[in-house]
């Protein structure tokens, strides 16, 4: 690794900490300026001002907010991230097993979407200006335009109403085997893979087009060698930088941006998680989700920007 690579590198991972350190002022403040009161929100319209005044000073809301932010901060970087206002439970605990869930729907959309996208961007590719092409981009150019929580519901009529093919709320327990939970989320998996599927399968096409058009392809093409084979051996490993950049992009939506499929679905998942709490006011709990769902999104990009560092021929050879 030259010294050119490594200093990008170094560079790369400093501007992603210090993302996240101005993401975490930004999450502060934003729960800071909400309108309403905490302490009025938990003990509701009936508290007496003497009541209120205690719970205030009981959850530190009298202390200034920079105090409160540095006391914020400085939990989060031991691995504490609070306690919820509104049940008194750990906000780690109670995030780790929703987490969980997120990551699990996330991880089998992206097993069928990223191959998916692969594969018919590749065909479209094969099949520039033709039928296949355009049917292709014509189908997944629909479903991008789709909001998401349309699709939910449309799928969700036709497919768990109508037809009795899937439940219409994704719920999970440790009992249920696996296939029993693939059943129970088949749902939001689709309306996940049709979101994702037709940005990464558009992006594998522009990247490979464009490779397709460099002096060495029509060389290959020139020789005899097979189109198909042209664009397996040739385009596509040229083209992994671009591809690999989409992919993480969509991968951090998988987890980041689930919030509505999750509340329409009733998945117990981060994003219903944090929109419960939202709705209760329960500052911890929003800041905590909002932090995560920040470090996830920017440590995604950044290992994309490192795989593409590391992919490009021209800064590990620069001479």
């Amino acid at each position: 690794m030259n010294s050119l690579v490594l200093k990008l590198l170094v560079q790369r991972v400093a501007l992603g900490l210090l993302l996240i350190f101005l993401v975490s002022i930004m999450i502060f403040l934003g729960t800071q300026i909400l309108p309403g009161d905490v302490a009025q929100a938990i003990l509701g319209q009936t508290a007496t001002p003497e009541s209120l005044a205690n719970l205030r000073e009981e959850l530190g809301l009298n202390v200034p907010p920079l105090e409160r932010y540095l006391s914020w901060l400085g939990g989060v970087l031991q691995g504490d991230l609070g306690t919820s206002l509104t049940n008194g439970r750990d906000i780690g605990a109670s995030i780790a097993d929703r987490l969980g869930n997120t990551l699990f729907l996330a991880m089998w959309a992206a097993i069928i979407s990223v191959p998916l996208a692969i594969i018919l961007g590749l065909v479209s590719v094969l099949y520039r200006g033709r039928w296949p092409d355009k049917l292709i981009s014509a189908v997944t150019l629909s479903a991008i335009s789709v909001p998401e929580f349309m699709m939910s519901y449309i799928l969700m009529y036709y497919v768990a109403v109508q037809l009795g093919w899937a439940p219409s709320v994704a719920m999970l327990n440790d009992r249920m085997s696996l296939l029993d939970k693939l059943h129970a989320i088949s749902l939001p998996i689709a309306v996940l893979v049709m979101v994702v599927l037709a940005h990464m399968m558009r992006m594998t096409r522009a990247a490979l087009l464009n490779v397709m058009q460099s002096a060495y392809i029509e060389t290959a093409e020139l020789k005899g060698i097979r189109r198909s084979l042209v664009i397996w051996r040739h385009a596509f490993p040229n083209s992994i930088a671009p591809i690999v950049n989409v992919v993480m992009l969509n991968m951090a939506y998988l987890v980041v941006g689930v919030v509505v499929v999750e509340v329409v679905f009733v998945y117990p998942g981060m994003g219903q998680y944090l929109v419960d709490h939202v709705a209760k006011r329960d500052v911890p709990v929003v800041q905590a989700c909002g932090l995560i769902f920040a470090a996830v999104y920017i440590f995604l990009n950044m290992f994309a920007d490192i795989v593409s560092i590391l992919a490009n021929p021209r800064l590990r050879h620069p001479k």
